[in-house]
């Protein structure tokens, strides 16, 4: 569920309230996007993959975290290095390896072989 709006990162892109599929954003103009609707959060975590400045967390919980949790906590989440975790893990932005060339499953590499030669996953 999505837990942090970060006002030190966020742009004010509104990017989180394009493509959020239940309407959990409202943007707010010439102000940061505010989470309006976090009972509605899916946690389908695309908010947090598009967003350009890893400025959204996105906890992986059912329902809103409890006010003293851990996942509430934007400065340790920020220096963990957990704000935008999900948009690293599936390697988009700058820098980032895409998701599906760390993918250790072994059939991945049997299969890219098979239909592009010359194109390796490892």
């Amino acid at each position: 569920m999505i837990e942090i709006v970060s006002a030190a990162r966020c742009i004010d892109c509104d990017k989180c309230v394009d493509v959020c599929p239940t309407n959990v954003f409202d943007a707010v103009p010439g102000k940061h996007p505010v989470i309006a609707r976090q009972s509605d959060c899916q946690t389908c975590f695309l908010c947090e993959a598009y967003c350009p400045v890893d400025a959204l967390f996105v906890a992986p919980l059912a329902g809103p975290a409890e006010p003293d949790s851990p996942y509430r906590d934007e400065a340790a989440l920020a220096a963990a290095g957990h704000l935008g975790d999900y948009r690293t893990w599936i390697g988009w932005g700058h820098g980032r390896t895409p998701g599906s060339l760390r993918d250790r499953n072994p059939e991945l590499p049997e299969l890219v072989a098979a239909h592009l030669p010359g194109v390796s996953v490892q």
